[in-house]
């Protein structure tokens, strides 16, 4: 079982990045899915997650009206579309997998916010 990010890189504040995460070995389309963050010297946070349905999301209020979360259960992939970023965004973003006590993990992508 693993996922696997991708899309990080530099931005400038007020730009937009697209992160993916592919994942295989498991039932994709069973498995809630969520980005999370961890920045320099803070706790990893959650950023936005979605059900399996893909009909309900839930953010991080520091991210709402910004970041939009989806995902494509035939590719199985989940996205992390993210719009306006600010120097508060810059993180190593990781992708997690969840369905019981199944947790699965990916090595995260750099996202820095800079001018």
């Amino acid at each position: 079982d693993q996922v696997v990010e991708s899309g990080g890189g530099l931005v400038q504040p007020g730009g937009s990045l697209r992160l993916s995460c592919v994942g295989s070995g498991f039932s994709f389309g069973n498995y809630r899915m969520s980005w999370y963050r961890q920045a320099p010297g803070k706790e990893r946070e959650l950023v936005a997650r979605i059900y399996g349905d893909w009909k309900s999301a839930t953010y991080a209020d520091s991210v709402k009206g910004r970041f939009t979360i989806s995902r494509d259960n035939a590719k199985s992939a989940v996205y992390l579309q993210m719009d306006n970023l600010k120097p508060d965004d810059t993180a190593v973003y990781y992708c997690n997998a969840k369905r019981g006590f199944v947790d699965v993990w990916g090595q995260g992508t750099q996202v820095t916010v800079s001018s």
